[in-house]
């Protein structure tokens, strides 16, 4: 007999990733901080928040709809890389692999008429189309001024990159109430 799927085990399984995620860029935060380029260590330490807020969303859904919630363990990252591009690559892909786990979340709420996961997946469908081009477009300009990351600075601060309003569409976060 097959095994049933269940979403509330899949939306776990992405809370795992999320905070693994963050961790990622806090990793990322603290290289850029020890290479004294502080925009790059802010923007990726707003970026670990963000991932650690959006599995505080998933975890207030899954209390909300009434399923269980794993806290997952915490792996440690690396916080040494070769260059100061290197981590930008693997944010973006990371962010990538992250995409394919939401859009793979989407389609499980879908083939299980699961109306209420599919609504709330469609939010993090449309932050990761944002985080994906946020992270292609920091990759290209942390690629040209590769010979002087001085200039990637320059860029965050100018475009205020990474830093965000609060969206009104966003899914309640755990703790926020």
């Amino acid at each position: 007999m097959a095994k049933k799927k269940s979403f509330a085990k899949a939306l776990n399984a992405q809370i795992s990733n999320e905070f693994a995620a963050s961790q990622q860029y806090v990793a990322m935060a603290v290289y850029y901080d020890r290479e004294t380029l502080p925009r790059l260590a802010s923007f990726f330490y707003r970026q670990a928040l963000e991932e650690r807020e959006h599995a505080m969303m998933m975890i207030q859904y899954l209390l909300d709809v009434d399923e269980e919630v794993e806290v997952p363990d915490i792996k440690s990252q690396p916080t040494s890389y070769g260059d100061g591009i290197t981590p930008v690559k693997e944010a973006l892909a990371q962010e990538q692999r992250v995409s394919d786990e939401i859009f793979g979340l989407f389609e499980l709420a879908r083939e299980l008429k699961d109306y209420r996961a599919e609504h709330f997946m469609q939010w993090f469908v449309k932050e990761q189309v944002e985080e994906v081009a946020l992270m292609g477009d920091l990759l290209n300009v942390v690629e040209r001024s590769s010979e002087n990351l001085l200039m990637a600075e320059e860029y965050i601060a100018r475009e205020s990159l990474g830093e965000e309003s609060d969206d009104p569409t966003a899914p309640p976060a755990a703790g926020e109430g």
